[in-house]
Parts: structure tokens; sequence; C-alpha cells
């Protein structure tokens, strides 16, 4: 058995993102095995699968002991998800397994993740305009059954027809269907709602797919240690830290699936981290002397006099 180093750093490096964001798995291990790696596609995608059932679980487990899980919106998750899941894949063994049909469907999710992150920043410039904040509790929150299965279903039916997992199209679909909801409290329960979805998943390629044990373990001895410490972080960060990454992540996996290759994709998202690096120094002016506080007077009303 070999185990490759390199495969073990990547997969690394991906497995904190998910730990963190519960999202990008998917989108980014596959076509790092495939394009870096030389894997063939159908070993990395069934090696990635079967790897993230081992993943997975590790950091829901962490999210489930901070509590930042909510039971309740997994269960009617999964009620859509699981079904779906076979469905697409019946759905995709009756078209052929047309390569054709799927970079179409992979074509449309790319184009909503990126909508998607779009509306996520937009959001994020209102509520920092009117001051609203996530401080809603994952326990105390209203399920809406129905939506939250629609949820699933649509979670689902991806994981059937690409074969790769849908954490972003679903962290997008539940951050607005619960606005009040922090982030991290939304990545813990995505996480949570994927162990059965990916077992599903799995399963079918372990059936029907061509795993590479070398790589799967190399995967596995990469992938588990980091989620762990991308849960804990996530956790327990601020939602004004985590909700930026997850941003970054889904608009990685959007410009991949919309079809951007590995050196196109690595100098847009240095260029989208060199924009928001000068958006970030425009709109804070980090050089400024702070004005020392005034009795009677709060620290963000002496900066906006500052700014008048």
């Amino acid at each position: 058995m070999h185990i490759d180093p390199f495969i073990v750093l990547g997969s690394a490096i991906i497995g904190f993102l998910v730990g963190m964001t519960g999202a990008g798995g998917g989108a980014l291990m596959t076509p790092m095995l495939i394009l870096l790696f030389g894997v063939k596609p159908s070993a990395a995608i069934s090696s990635d699968l079967v790897a993230a059932v081992l993943m997975r679980p590790f950091g829901a487990a962490v999210h489930l002991r901070k509590r930042t899980v909510n039971l309740s919106l997994v269960k009617w998750m999964v009620l859509g998800s699981v079904p779906m899941a076979f469905l697409g894949s019946f759905v995709l063994k009756e078209l052929g397994n047309s390569k054709s049909a799927q970079t179409n469907i992979e074509r449309i999710l790319g184009a909503a993740l990126l909508i998607g992150a779009a509306a996520m920043v937009l959001r994020y410039a209102l509520d920092l305009r009117s001051g609203e904040r996530r401080q809603g509790v994952v326990h105390d929150i209203s399920t809406h059954p129905l939506r939250t299965i629609l949820i699933g279903m649509i979670g689902g039916i991806v994981v059937g027809l690409t074969s790769v997992g849908s954490g972003s199209l679903m962290i997008i679909l539940l951050l607005f269907l619960y606005p009040m909801l922090g982030a991290n409290q939304l990545v813990g329960t995505d996480l949570t709602q994927a162990v059965p979805l990916t077992l599903a998943a799995a399963l079918g390629q372990l059936i029907f797919g061509h795993v590479e044990l070398d790589v799967t373990i190399s995967l596995i001895i990469g992938s588990v240690p980091a989620v762990l410490i991308g849960s804990l972080f996530s956790a327990s960060a601020p939602d004004r830290y985590v909700r930026p990454v997850i941003t970054f992540v889904i608009t990685a996996s959007g410009l991949k699936y919309a079809g951007l290759g590995t050196e196109e994709l690595g100098w847009s998202l240095c260029g989208i981290l060199l924009a928001v690096a000068l958006a970030w120094l425009v709109i804070k002016r980090p050089w400024r002397t702070p004005i020392p506080p005034v009795a009677g007077v709060s620290a963000d009303a002496a900066v906006r006099v500052e700014g008048d």
C-alpha cells in the first residue's frame, strides 16, 4: 500500500475547509485528485465519497457536542435527500452516464452557487448597514418542514446526478430559509445531515464504482484530523469570521462547477482575495489613529464624528 503525502496534505487543507464551512468537499477534493494527481475520474469520485463517510461524522460529532445542530432540521432534510440521491443515481444511469448531461447539470449548479454567493455578500452588506446580528439559537428556531424537505430533495438529487457533494448549495438555501441563525450553527446542521446522505452515495459507489484503496486511505489520513480542527473552529468562532470563509468556498465551488480550469480558478481566487483585502483597507482604514473614548460617547459615535 502506498500513502501519497501530497494527497494527505491536499486532503487536510480541504478537510479543514469542509469542517469550517460544511461546503466545498466534493467540488474541491475530486478535482484535486483528477487534476493534480492524475487519478481516474471514476476512481476519484468513488474514493472521495468513501473517505467522506469517515470524515463527515467526526465534524458532525464536534458540532453535536457543541450543541450547534438542530436535529429536527436534520430529520426533515434527510427525509428529502436520501431518497432523491437514489433517484438521481437512477436517472443518471438511465441517461447512460452521459458526460454531456452531467456537465450541463454541473454548469447549472455552478451558476446557482455563484448567484448564491453574490446574494450572501449582499445580505452581509445589508446586515452591516442595518446593524442586524444573527443571534438565533439553533434549538429555538421554528422549523418549516415542507421547505426543509425541499432543500434536502434538491441536495439529494444533485448528489445523485453529479456524484459530488452539495453542501455549498444546501448551506445557501438554509441561510436564506433561517436568516437569523449564525453560520456556525447551520454548518453543524448541514454536516450532520450529510452523514446519511454521503453514506447512501458511498454505498452506491462501492457497489457500482471503483474505489482505489491507496487514494482512499491517503484522503482519510489527511482529512479526518483536519475536519476535526475545522469543526472545532467553526463551532466556536464568531459569525463574522465563518460567513466570509463560507462565501469564499462557495464561490470557489461555483467557479469550478462553471467550468473554470485549474490555473484560471487559481488566478480568479487570488484576484478575489486581493479585491477583498483592498476593500477592507478602504472601509476600515486601519492606519487611522484611534480617538480616545470620551465620557458619555461610544466608540462607534466617535468614529462617526471622525469620519464627518
